[in-house]
Parts: structure tokens; C-alpha cells; sequence
């Protein structure tokens, strides 16, 4: 029996000893890191995204459009 409590309090120390390490890593390299982007940037975004011409309807739009028209029907009528 005192052996198991011994092994549960080892366990859950070492647990709590490595989620504690975690946090400290993580955040002193969450303020180092910035210190260094300058090395490395992320790249921008060279393409813009095409907006959809006004008669190129995809068929889930169309889809859309019809729940939405037949739930607006429905409303009406109750």
C-alpha cells in the first residue's frame, strides 16, 4: 500500500515537474524568438484570391438558394 502511494506521488510529481518545464520553455522562447524574425521573415501573400463572377453560381450556392427560399416559403405560410 505504501509503496503505491509512493509510486502515485513520484508519478504525478514528475507530471506536474515536466507540464511546469513546458510552460517555462515555451514562454521564455515566445519572447525570444520575435528577438530573431528579422533573420527569417514569413514571406506575404503574393496572389490575391479571384472573386467569383456574378453568373458562375457553384451548385452548393444554388443549393443554398433553394433551402433558403423554401424555408422562407414555409414561414409564410404557417
Amino acid at each position: 500500500m505504501l509503496q503505491g502511494l509512493i509510486l502515485m506521488v513520484v508519478g504525478v510529481g514528475t507530471v506536474v515537474g515536466f507540464l511546469g518545464l513546458l510552460v517555462v520553455i515555451l514562454t521564455l522562447s515566445s519572447k525570444i524568438i520575435p528577438r530573431f524574425n528579422h533573420i527569417l521573415p514569413d514571406e506575404q501573400p503574393k496572389a490575391k484570391a479571384q472573386k467569383a463572377q456574378k453568373g458562375d453560381a457553384s451548385p452548393d450556392a444554388e443549393i443554398a438558394i433553394a433551402i433558403a427560399a423554401a424555408m422562407l416559403r414555409q414561414r409564410e405560410q404557417a
